[in-house]
């Protein structure tokens, strides 16, 4: 747990997944052949190894900022979202601005309620309406920042009795279920790629280069999804529920899971007592998406990991899912020879 620890307190946007990467090359240097970054900055773990070409990919970045303008008189700095925000979840948060020479630490303002008019407390609140502030004179900041730097959330990793909490489980978590899944399997049935995949959260990007240049025959993504088994949600909607068991993705906006993975992870969950929940997303999309035109094609499947809030500072995953998700993927890698792909 360290190592998820690690993984959702670090910082990387779109673009900027280094200490992502540094972590992610730590993990797994004992573990894989080789370890190369291409040009997009993906990281590519390779266990050699008979049987199919197995991708397994989770993407290193997290939802954030760049600064986009400095107020002159005030030091105020604007920000533009690199992933998708619910607005309403980033009043009063903590920030952290990577400069050039150094992190600062700010928050995330707003008009007062006090001073607003009728008609402005009506509205939604508009990420055009916040601001960072960092507390410092116009002048230092001007010296500090620069329009572009990194921004992103600030927030503490938590575990409790039966949960976890804090930033970017979306997707840090599914860079540990990669790893710890390798670490367990007792053999590996497969030619393995470990892919930490970048600027998925923009688009896909890095997926869809990586899986051009490890050309997979089967590709599994890691992901989050989002359980919505919260107040107010009928049954119908709950796409997934927090301790039900790793997610089994059937749909979702980007892909549509091979039959024959979905049988196979279906089986071996079953014979191995693995608890688990079927998934149809109506909205989202993992790097599945991608990796399956990467070339000619890959038979694809996304394992996901049920979450509350997800895309905020306090998304939250069940112990007993993320034990389910690793249990799952290392069962699989130690049959995945045996898999018969033919529709």
């Amino acid at each position: 747990m360290q190592l998820l620890k690690q993984l959702s307190e670090a910082s990387g946007i779109p673009g900027h997944e280094e200490e992502i990467r540094r972590i992610l090359t730590d993990a797994l240097r004992e573990h894989v052949d080789s370890i190369t970054t291409d040009s997009l900055g993906n990281l590519i773990a390779h266990i050699e190894g008979s049987g199919p070409t197995v991708a397994i990919a989770a993407h290193m970045d997290e939802i954030g900022f760049m600064i986009s303008f400095i107020e002159a008189k005030t030091g105020f700095l604007r920000i533009h979202p690199l992933g998708g925000f619910d607005p309403k979840t980033l009043i009063a948060q903590r920030v952290v601005v990577h400069t050039a020479t150094k992190d600062l630490i700010g928050c995330i303002g707003s008009k007062p309620i006090h001073v607003m008019t009728e008609e402005e407390r009506k509205k939604p609140v508009e990420l055009k309406d916040m601001f960072v502030d960092l507390g410092l004179p116009a002048d230092e900041v001007k010296q500090l920042v620069a329009i572009g730097d990194p921004v992103t959330l600030r927030q503490d990793f938590l575990v409790g009795a039966s949960t976890i909490s804090g930033k970017a489980l979306d997707d840090r978590s599914g860079l540990y279920i990669a790893v710890e899944a390798v670490k367990r399997a007792k053999k590996i049935a497969c030619d393995l790629y470990v892919i930490g995949t970048t600027q998925e959260e923009v688009g896909l990007r890095g997926a869809r280069v990586a899986g051009f240049a490890v050309h997979p025959q089967i590709a599994i993504a890691l992901d989050i999804t989002v359980a919505v088994d919260t107040p107010g949600t009928p049954d119908e909607q709950r796409i997934t529920e927090l301790g039900k068991g790793v997610a089994i993705k059937l749909s979702d906006s980007s892909s549509i899971s091979h039959p024959k993975l979905v049988q196979a992870m279906r089986e071996i969950a079953e014979k191995e007592k693995i608890p688990y929940q079927m998934e149809i997303l109506p909205r989202g999309g993992t790097d599945a998406g991608t990796l399956q035109q990467a070339r000619e094609g890959a038979a694809v499947i996304t394992l996901s990991l049920p979450s509350r809030y997800v895309h905020s500072v306090v998304e939250m995953a069940h112990l007993k899912d993320l034990e389910a998700a690793i249990n799952l993927l290392a069962a699989f890698l130690e049959t995945a020879e045996s898999i018969d792909l033919t529709l």
